[in-house]
């Protein structure tokens, strides 16, 4: 086995890879600072989404431990989307595309132990029996097994070209084999393999990260974090203002004019805001009520009102950061025809943890009222929400989506979303011929075929107005004028890289 001081050096030669960082706001700042100074200062970060499933990296949790810089799988997005060399340095596909030999590059767990193919078989295996399954594997079967000390092979039920992306996804993250030791369970502090590594946790308010200084991709110039989880927009705003967080994510649109506009950082994203239509149960099992509710809707209202221009009306399912999007993008075939809604009563949902969502519900509510709904709203925030938007509650939800989070793979997402198997189908959408479109797309190896295949699935979807697109969302951090080195990621999964600074 290679030595520590081997892996150390190579690590310092390479560049090094953004990962996102999370922790907690821990004692006094002041001291913190001086701890830190002689050795890269803390940062102070404020977080917009608390964990909801104690760090399991099988759900949501899992983005929240990605852009903390805590955990990584065995490739990442790269800024192209597709999938480049992390805790795996290159791999090959064999049996016809039905398994992968993944070589492992000499890296080391946060609790001292090496990464080894039966660890990482470990791990995988341990969410291909997750359930539910991650949303980077549903209606996927995935297996590994060990060949040799440094190779893995990882093996599908059919063919599978977008493996490589998949296993990007932070819910197919690595974590020691002492994280398992519990069934059901992954422990996640202290054995990930990421450049900070999440040491304390309080309750789903904060966290701390220390500097993980074995990290492969090269020592992190920070000493680590102190994060606090804190929904209110305008909360994290003001203490970006005051200059008691280093960084603040997702800032809200109301707050953008007031902050020092060197401070605020904003990019296009991949993400999306949708209203889903309720398609298994209640008013919108009626497609003409569907199309009534589609044509309600002045997507220009949200985009310049709500969003205050820091968005833009939506097209379809892929936005302005993917550029083939557009180009790509076909005709939905005949809809229905809208029917009068005649006063029917619905319910609509959405959570206020992005704190132009219940602003964009009283749109909503307004334009559908006025073409004859009845509606009335249900806010909350997320973690209150979730399972109930899951469990089909509610006849409408408005929900905002990162279309490519889940593996970078448009195919992926759509099988996720809009399948009858799919874990996060908000629409509860279960339609054959959708079926046998996302599992044609899933056959195409080749990136522009696997797009071209993508768009035919969008436009087959918004032909059964399940789901109405209102807005491409623009994503604005809030960065503190001494800070440096602070990826703006249209993918959401980094928030603090090795070279971040202050």
């Amino acid at each position: 086995m290679r030595t520590l001081r081997r892996r150390l050096t190579a690590g310092l030669l390479l560049t090094p890879l953004l990962s996102g960082c999370f922790a907690s706001s821990g004692g006094d700042a002041s001291s913190s600072d001086a701890a830190g100074s002689a050795d890269g200062a803390r940062l102070r970060v404020a977080l917009a989404f608390a964990p909801t499933e104690n760090y399991s990296p099988y759900g949501q949790d899992a983005f929240t431990l990605s852009r903390l810089g805590v955990s990584e799988g065995l490739t990442r997005l790269d800024a192209n989307g597709t999938a480049a060399p992390a805790l795996a340095e290159s791999w090959s596909s064999e049996n016809h595309g039905r398994s992968w030999v993944f070589t492992l590059r000499d890296a080391e767990f946060q609790d001292g132990g090496a990464v080894t193919a039966q660890a990482v078989a470990t791990a995988l295996d341990a969410a291909g029996r997750a359930d539910p399954a991650p949303s980077a594997i549903s209606g996927v079967r995935i297996t590994a097994e060990a060949v040799g000390t440094d190779r893995v092979r990882v093996s599908t039920g059919a063919p599978d070209p977008a493996l490589p992306l998949r296993l990007s996804n932070p819910s197919l993250a690595v974590f020691s084999p002492k994280a398992y030791a519990k069934k059901g369970t992954v422990d996640v502090v202290g054995t990930a393999t990421g450049p900070f590594e999440l040491t304390s946790t309080t309750g789903d308010t904060a966290a701390s990260l220390d500097r993980f200084d074995a990290y492969w991709g090269g020592r992190a110039q920070a000493s680590g974090i102190d994060a606090r989880f804190v929904s209110d927009g305008t909360a994290r705003a003001n203490a970006l203002r005051t200059g008691d967080v280093d960084i603040a994510e997702a800032l809200p649109v109301a707050q953008l004019a007031s902050l020092d506009k060197d401070t605020v950082k904003e990019a296009d994203t991949a993400r999306n805001l949708s209203l889903h239509l309720n398609t298994a149960s209640g008013a919108f099992t009626d497609a003409g009520l569907r199309a009534a509710a589609r044509e309600a809707i002045d997507t220009s209202v949200i985009a310049e009102d709500v969003y205050e221009g820091h968005a833009e009306p939506a097209e379809g399912l892929y936005g302005p950061a993917l550029n083939w999007a557009s180009d790509k993008r076909v005709a939905p075939p005949g809809r229905a025809k809208a029917t009068a809604p005649g006063g029917r009563s619905i319910t609509l949902a959405t959570y206020n943890d992005r704190p132009e969502l219940p602003e964009a519900a009283q749109v909503l509510q307004q334009q559908l009222q006025k073409a004859g709904f009845t509606v009335e709203l249900e806010v909350r925030t997320y973690a209150r929400l979730e399972s109930d938007l899951l469990a089909g509650k509610f006849d409408a939800s408005i929900v905002s989506r990162n279309m490519l989070l889940d593996t970078g793979d448009p195919v992926t997402v759509l099988g996720s979303d809009y399948t009858c198997g799919g874990s996060y189908n908000m629409s509860f959408l279960c339609d054959k011929d959708i079926g046998e479109l996302v599992a044609a797309a899933r056959t195409e190896s080749d990136t522009a075929e696997r797009q071209d295949a993508s768009m035919a699935v969008e436009a087959a979807v918004l032909g059964t107005d399940a789901v109405v697109p209102l807005v491409h969302l623009k994503v604005a951090t809030g960065i503190g004028t001494s800070v440096r080195g602070v990826p703006l990621d249209p993918y959401e999964r980094t928030l603090v890289g090795t070279g971040t600074r202050r």
